[in-house]
């Protein structure tokens, strides 16, 4: 027996729990009625709907009927051809199990269908009086009726059911809600995306990380790893939310702890300044695990965009650099004049000259040969993040005029000067 009246306490539990929305679960109860009714009191052909009120805890029930005309019905011929087919495949036994999941597709594909709509191809049916209804009759009932119009015939409302039809209800409203708490679960992830979420590491398969955001389970690939972290389980660490993608068994939600947007949207956690729009992240250059560098500009005269991303005592962007698991940060001031652009990237060098073409966008960098170790860096590191910050082609010269290392914006780099790792 379903008790009608304590459905709406259900439901605002499952409001509350599941994050789904009333009008979801009402139409899902109102289905499982619909499923239960036909199980107990109509026949297996009939199409029942159900309307349930919140606030009474009553349900009314109704019978549809599609409107056919001859074309949209099949033959006698293609009817003894489809029999033939079936005995042919020999018997069905069906379970009790079976039968009530079968019972609940049914009431589910009823709900999701309907009648074809413009311009879709009318699927021929065996006619069936429970749920077909001819045209010529259905204009008797109605003169402006037409082919696939739905008429409702009320039913008479039943309060008692059956352990089957109970069972039925049970599985239909199971499987909506799930089906609805997947739907919540992507909505609430896909508005995510691009931002910093948290997590707990739940298990490591292979090489890839699984985290427990809360309602569902991101997934941290290996090619989004930092090179060199290890996870623990248990353990919390903040990603990016790469993306979300939908699928049957539910949200795939893939998360990035290498992205250069981890690096800036962890600076807009810190620094006020920067959600509030007074200080500009203008660019990123990130070496997973081992280097970056942030351009920032301020847009308020009197702020210094630089001190506000490394805070008092440094704490902002220590702070940063703690949640990157100690990669080291340069935090440059972004300038519309390049010369002085280029100058300030290949700190924490100090740089007499840039030789700049604008056209060809390439920079000559000369620096004094103390400083020559500094603007290349170990590996070429620090000449190849400032070319990628710039997007220019930076050559690093000495004194001279010889140029001892050079790196491209797409991060090659060359040349003597350079220490390898």
């Amino acid at each position: 027996m379903l008790d009608l009246k304590n459905i709406n306490a259900a439901l605002e539990q499952l409001v509350a729990e599941k994050g789904i929305s009333k009008d979801k679960i009402v139409e899902t109860i109102e289905m499982a009625l619909a499923a239960a009714y036909k199980r107990d009191y109509g026949k297996k052909t009939q199409i029942v709907r159900a309307k349930f009120d919140l606030a009474s805890g009553k349900a009314e029930f109704w019978q549809v009927k599609l409107v056919v005309d001859e074309s949209m019905t099949k033959s006698e011929e293609e009817i003894k051809a489809e029999e033939e087919a079936r005995q042919s495949l020999g018997l069905d036994f069906t379970t009790e199990r079976q039968e009530v999941r079968e019972a609940a597709r049914e009431a589910l594909a009823e709900a999701e269908g309907g009648a074809a709509g413009e311009g879709e191809e009318v699927k021929k049916v065996r006619f069936n009086p429970d749920r077909h209804i001819m045209l010529d009759e259905a204009k008797k009932i109605k003169k402006s009726a037409k082919p696939g119009d739905e008429f409702i015939f009320p039913l008479e409302t039943k309060a008692d059911y059956g352990r089957i039809a109970a069972q039925t209800a049970k599985q239909v409203i199971l499987q909506r809600i799930r089906e609805a708490e997947r739907d919540s679960v992507y909505e609430d992830f896909k508005a995510k995306e691009g931002e910093v979420v948290s997590g707990i590491v739940q298990r490591i398969e292979g090489r890839a990380v699984f985290l427990d955001l809360g309602r569902a389970v991101g997934i941290l690939p290996v090619d989004e790893q930092v090179r060199g972290e290890r996870y623990r389980v248990g353990e919390r660490i903040k990603a990016l939310l790469l993306s979300v993608e939908k699928t049957p068994k539910g949200p795939v939600i893939y998360l990035s702890r290498s992205h250069p947007k981890l690096v800036a949207k962890l600076f807009e956690i810190e620094v006020p300044e920067i959600p509030s729009g007074v200080v500009e992240i203008k660019n990123i250059a990130r070496e997973a695990g081992s280097r970056a560098k942030i351009a920032v500009s301020s847009n308020q005269e009197g702020i210094d965009p630089v001190g506000s991303c490394v805070g008092q005592k440094g704490v902002r962007v220590t702070t940063v650099i703690s949640e990157l698991g100690g990669e080291k940060i340069d935090i440059v001031p972004w300038s519309d004049d390049k010369e002085k652009f280029i100058a300030s990237s290949v700190s924490p060098a100090k740089v007499l000259e840039v030789d700049l073409d604008q056209e060809r966008k390439q920079a000559k960098v000369t620096v004094a040969e103390d400083q020559l170790s500094l603007a290349i860096g170990k590996g070429g590191q620090n000449v190849r993040l400032a070319a990628k910050l710039t997007g220019y082609k930076i050559d690093i010269r000495s004194r001279s005029g010889e140029t001892v290392a050079e790196a491209t914006s797409e991060g090659e780099v060359s040349g003597d000067g350079i220490v390898k790792d």
